[in-house]
């Protein structure tokens, strides 16, 4: 018979650290702003949201739509554009870190050291894990703090849906496939393929 595996004993987690915390329901945006981690970190109404880990099909789609979109409003002078991890403030106690952001000239007074008010434009990149965290949470709560354009790309199936607001409310505008071409109102002459976008390195 074969000898059992030896138990490895795992040292017992530092509970004393989360003393000098706030408890969940508590959290402040002072609280949150001063936080120092590496990992994207979300709140709302109190509490800490931590997002699961981007896998690299997610940086591989995110890197090349923030180049692109970075290189055309550089060179047009259109505004701002970041990709996470950056807070986005919605409204007071609710900060979000969107994938990528644009916010217009026209808006950069919005833009802070600490975190960006609401952005002209925000794309979030389905996590396959939990996508009605973006399809139905955040899509509800950008169209509540009112960003004009909201982009839900989908590695896997390869498709980008494009949500304008209207009335305080998303209507889809259109779901693009791989032979199809990326536009947008709030990036007046962008065009993407998302042939180029979705290519299989």
């Amino acid at each position: 018979m074969a000898a059992n595996p030896k138990t490895v004993e795992r040292p017992r987690p530092t509970y004393a650290v989360a003393e000098l915390f706030p408890r969940e329901g508590e959290w402040t945006e002072e609280d949150y702003l001063a936080l120092d981690t590496n990992h994207i970190i979300e709140l709302s109404d109190g509490n800490l949201e931590v997002a699961e880990m981007p896998t690299d099909l997610h940086q591989l789609i995110l890197g090349r739509l923030f180049a692109v979109i970075f290189a055309f409003v550089k060179q047009r002078g259109l505004g701002q554009v970041r990709f996470s991890a950056l807070p986005v403030r919605l409204w007071p106690g609710k900060i979000r870190e969107p994938d990528l952001v644009f916010m217009t000239t026209a808006h950069l007074n919005r833009i802070t050291q600490k975190y960006w008010g609401i952005p002209d434009l925000v794309a979030e990149i389905i996590s396959p894990g939990n996508p009605d965290h973006d399809r139905v949470r955040k899509k509800q709560e950008y169209a509540r703090a009112g960003i004009p354009e909201y982009w839900i790309v989908a590695p896997q199936e390869k498709t980008i849906e494009v949500y304008r607001l209207r009335t305080r409310q998303y209507r889809l505008d259109r779901t693009l496939g791989i032979d199809d071409t990326l536009t947008s109102t709030q990036l007046p002459g962008f065009e993407l393929a998302l042939a180029d976008l979705f290519a299989e390195e």
